[in-house]
């Protein structure tokens, strides 16, 4: 049976409720629905009933869910007892993370971690948290770089631990000919009627900015929804929008641009978040490769340090 689709059913018996098992698996009620329906059809057994205004689990339902605990449960005892196999630092890394993340973290660690481990295997994905989240519960993924907006910190599932590695400031990025660009500091709420780009909704910066902007009485218009920081600093060059940026987001920069510090400041955070129950070796060697290289950042640039 599908491991996804046990830890759905996993979740529900024991949250009580579809809802609460999507918002704990950082997925869509419909997901958990469509992944209990697949596992319905599998097992040839009806799982969930009607219970008043709610659900319950059906006989056949707590039976499997019963298995599925203990299946999940040595499932993760069996990658714990293997990676305490052999402490060197071997086997697979699947990392998940944000693109500027990878772009600015992951290169130059991920080469020296490979080189001195060549038993490792690394391999990366990008996407948002609301993404790869779930990829890291269900064992698709063994370690997450994710961002974590003051406005809207994710809401992390037991059973995951985190790191913050960088805590840095978003500025608002606009075109050199911009009204506002010579400022040394802009009011958000200025911005109110200009074009936004932003991440796509249900993204962590995407649900930042529109809670912050509406916090101050204004709707941001996002006519341009751009997964990439890159894209999104071309569209302000060429005059089109205008964009809130982490810092860490703001290379390489096109000509023709200005970021502005913000009033309020919005602060953005990279945390590296992995599964309590997998901290073998590969985890362990990638961070602290990535602490060391923080901490040297840090160092040399008397920045934002990392907490």
């Amino acid at each position: 049976m599908n491991l996804g689709r046990l830890q759905a059913l996993a979740s529900v018996a024991k949250y009580g409720s579809v809802a609460r098992a999507a918002e704990v698996l950082h997925v869509t009620p419909s997901g958990v629905s469509q992944q209990l329906n697949k596992l319905e059809k599998e097992t040839g057994h009806p799982l969930l009933e009607p219970a008043g205004r709610g659900i319950r689990l059906t006989r056949a339902g707590q039976v499997l869910a019963e298995h599925a605990a203990r299946v999940l449960a040595q499932v993760a005892a069996a990658e714990a007892d293997l990676a305490a196999l052999d402490q060197d630092v071997a086997g697979p890394l699947r990392i998940g993370a944000v693109g500027s993340a990878i772009r600015e973290l992951l290169p130059d660690v991920l080469a020296e971690l490979v080189a001195d481990r060549p038993r490792l295997r690394v391999s990366l994905r990008d996407g948002e948290v609301v993404d790869l989240l779930p990829r890291l519960l269900t064992d698709e993924l063994t370690v997450l770089l994710m961002e974590s907006w003051e406005a809207r910190p994710p809401l992390l599932p037991a059973g995951v631990a985190v790191r913050t590695l960088v805590r840095e400031p978003a500025e608002v990025a606009l075109a050199a000919d911009h009204p506002l660009a010579g400022r040394s500091v802009v009011d958000l709420a200025d911005l109110a009627g200009q074009t936004w780009t932003c991440c796509p909704a249900g993204t962590e910066a995407h649900v930042a900015l529109t809670q912050t902007m509406r916090g101050l009485g204004a709707e941001p218009d996002i006519r341009f929804a751009v997964a990439e920081y890159p894209t999104q600093l071309a569209l302000v060059a060429a005059g089109l929008t205008v964009a809130l940026v982490p810092k860490m987001a703001q290379r390489p920069t096109p000509d023709g641009i200005r970021f502005v510090r913000t009033r309020p400041v919005l602060h953005r955070e990279i945390r590296v978040a992995w599964r309590t129950d997998d901290q073998g070796p590969p985890i362990r060697a990638l961070l602290a490769a990535l602490v060391s290289r923080q901490e040297a950042v840090n160092a040399a640039a008397n920045g934002y340090p990392s907490r």
